[in-house]
Parts: C-alpha cells; sequence; structure tokens
C-alpha cells in the first residue's frame, strides 16, 4: 500500500496568503553587427546596445575603409586627382569627378562649352539611375527578396554597357576633365542614349511592380526608421534621405548648376520618413532622372567638347566650395590652390553617406534587432564615401 504524503501546510487561521513578487532583471547586451557583414553594405561595425529584442542605443565604428584619397589628391595634380575622386562613392563616380571638376573651373573661371555640359547631365543621371538600381537590389536583399536584385542589376548592366560605349570604362569612366571631356561621344550616341533609355523606362517599371506593393515588404519597411523633417534637418542629412523626410531640398533645383535650369522635372518628397518612403523616392528620382536626359538628347548641340587650356593645368591661387546633387545626397569639394602648381593644396570631400549614416545614432534606439538592416540599407551608403 502506497502512502501518499500532503507536503502543503495549513496556513494558521485568519493568515493570509502571502504575495510572491518576482521581478525579471534582464541585462542589456552588446552586439557587434559587422565589420564582416552582408547587411552593413560594407565594411561597416555597429555595435548595437540590446534590451531583449529592442535597440537601446547604437555605435558606428568606421574607418575600415580609409584609404586617404584627399590627402592622395594633393600629391597628383588635377587630371590624375581625378582617379582618387572617382572611387569615393565608387557607384557614382561620374557624380564624383563632375564635383571635382566644376570646383577646379569655378576656382580658374572656366567657361565650359555647351555639347560639353550636355554630356556631363547625360552621363550624370544615367549613374544616378545605375546607382538607385543598386539601392534597389541590395534592399530588396535586406528585406528578405532575392529576385529584386536580379531585376535591378539587369537594367544597370545596359547602363554599364552604355559607360563603355562613351568612355570605355564601365566602372571607372575618367571622361570628365578641367575644361570639358577627354574626347567627343562616338557617332550614334543619341539613338543609343534613347534605345538604352527605353530599356531602362521598362525596366524601372518592372522593379516598381515586383517589389513597391509586395504585402511583406510593405510590413518590414512601412513605419520602421521614422526619421522626422526636423531631426534631418538638424543632423545634417542630405539627398533621398531628406526629401523622404519631405523636405524638399535638391540641388539641382534649389542652386541649380550646368544646365539643370533649363529642364523640367520634379522632385519627388516624402511624408513619413520611415524606410519605405527613403525607397520608393528613389524609384520615382529614377524615373525624373530619365525625363531629364529626354530633354537633354532632344535639344543636344554641336560644338566643341573642350574649352581652351593650357598644357599644364595651374589655377590662380584661392579657394572654392562646390555642391553637387550626387545619388546620395550633396557631394561637396572644398578645393584651395596657392597659385603657380598643378597640385591642389588642400582637398576635402564633405561626402553624403558620412552625415547620413551619422543620423541611424537617433533613428535605431528604439527598434527591433531585426528591423536594423532594413533601417541601415534604406540609408544606401557607401563605405568609400564614408570613409574616404
Amino acid at each position: 500500500m502506497t502512502e501518499v504524503i500532503d507536503t502543503t501546510r495549513a496556513l494558521p487561521e485568519h493568515a493570509e496568503e502571502p504575495v510572491v513578487e518576482r521581478d525579471l532583471q534582464t541585462v542589456e547586451m552588446e552586439l557587434n553587427m559587422g565589420p564582416q557583414h552582408p547587411s552593413t553594405h560594407g565594411v561597416l561595425r555597429v555595435i548595437l546596445h540590446l534590451d531583449g529584442e529592442r535597440i537601446v542605443r547604437a555605435q558606428f565604428d568606421i574607418g575600415y575603409l580609409h584609404r586617404g584619397k584627399e590627402k592622395l589628391c594633393e600629391y597628383l595634380d588635377y587630371r590624375q586627382g581625378l582617379s582618387q575622386i572617382e572611387r569615393t562613392d565608387y557607384l557614382a563616380p561620374w557624380n564624383d569627378d563632375l564635383a571635382f571638376v566644376m570646383a577646379a573651373e569655378k576656382l580658374a573661371g572656366i567657361e565650359v562649352p555647351e555639347r560639353a555640359l550636355y554630356v556631363r547631365t547625360i552621363m550624370c543621371e544615367l549613374n544616378r539611375i545605375a546607382s538607385h538600381l543598386v539601392f534597389y537590389g541590395a534592399f530588396g536583399i535586406d528585406a528578405g527578396a532575392i529576385t529584386p536584385f536580379m531585376y535591378g542589376f539587369r537594367v544597370r548592366e545596359v547602363i554599364l554597357n552604355f559607360f563603355e560605349y562613351v568612355s570605355g570604362g564601365r566602372f571607372f569612366p575618367l571622361y570628365f576633365r578641367v575644361g570639358g571631356l577627354k574626347e567627343d561621344v562616338p557617332d550614334g550616341f543619341v539613338e543609343r542614349c534613347r534605345q538604352t533609355l527605353d530599356y531602362i523606362k521598362q525596366g524601372i517599371d518592372d522593379c516598381d511592380r515586383l517589389l513597391s506593393s509586395n504585402e511583406i515588404f510593405l510590413s518590414r519597411t512601412k513605419g520602421v526608421g521614422v526619421l522626422s523633417a526636423e531631426d534631418a534637418i538638424a543632423l545634417g542629412v542630405s539627398g533621398p534621405m531628406l526629401r523622404a523626410s519631405g523636405v524638399p531640398i535638391d540641388i539641382r533645383r534649389t542652386e541649380p548648376y550646368m544646365i539643370y535650369d533649363r529642364f523640367e522635372f520634379d522632385i519627388p518628397v516624402g511624408t513619413n520618413g520611415d524606410s519605405y518612403d527613403r525607397y520608393i523616392l528613389r524609384i520615382e528620382e529614377m524615373r525624373q532622372s530619365v525625363r531629364i536626359i529626354e530633354q537633354a538628347l532632344k535639344d543636344f548641340p554641336g560644338g566643341p567638347i573642350m574649352a581652351r587650356m593650357p598644357k599644364a593645368f595651374r589655377p590662380p591661387a584661392g579657394e572654392v566650395y562646390l555642391r553637387t546633387e550626387a545619388p546620395r545626397g550633396e557631394y561637396g569639394i572644398h578645393l584651395v590652390s596657392r597659385g603657380g602648381s598643378d597640385k591642389p593644396y588642400r582637398v576635402k570631400i564633405r561626402a553624403p553617406s558620412f552625415s547620413n549614416l551619422a543620423a541611424m545614432e537617433h533613428v535605431l534606439p528604439g527598434a527591433f534587432l531585426a528591423d536594423a538592416p532594413i533601417i541601415i540599407g534604406s540609408i544606401d551608403i557607401v563605405l568609400g564615401d564614408v570613409d574616404r
């Protein structure tokens, strides 16, 4: 016979059952994301402090790709320095080169021929589209979709082929020169560019239909990583990231350079400042770039492609700051000349990725750990542009 033992103890008469409080104590965890991590889009190290799955604060450790590009430019002449400049934001080399040659031209007071201005505008807008297509594909992978990468790079490949047709280089063109262009565009340039645009327009529509209304993609990006207009301005954000927060500032419109004031194009602006707005705004920007190129091709002029230049370019003493609207925001060149030298005395780059990335320390706290790749990916940083 088995005896059952009652292990409960009777409480004294009129005694209340004690209430046991158990406080769950959590310890803040430190997690390294990167520097070798696909979702950091380069050698970026993010130190995340977590409370459960929530990010408490984030610290960015940069410098892994620092190559001293600004200092190297001071030991090279103005033409040689372009090879260093276009390797900063290496997804937008045409736009990088443009800012540098325009700064040198402003320093020396050089007037660039009309034909060269039109070619520069067309190539830089094509580069804007190519850069945004890389963002599109990479951002799709950040959200868990592989197919957008194939769609984006299929169109980008056609643009790179066109770059090779014009300059001889698919990735790094070295085509712009202080005073104009290295050489004139090939025969049939206008017609081939129009054919390329037809393919691009269809490709943009395909990319838009594939991802923009996907329910999973919407749930991963809507309301995630919100940056208000006031905070964006205070943090020095520029480019698509600033406009996605509702601030309609585009240097091509607010401070027109080259021939942008001759063209009709809209400035897409977001309303929520979240990751989805930063995505969809770039889709619309690609369409506006197509509009600009079509107008430039319609009025494409003849004539020379180079101003009258000395054999060795030696600008007078002085300093300038020139800013342009690159695919990631304000790309500025501060150039100092002491006069009499074919090398700049000082080169300083105002890189949009650097300022845009700094804003993430304000945006990431409060977000889920799983949303960190989405938020960081929505900035569209290039680490060569951050570290330089």
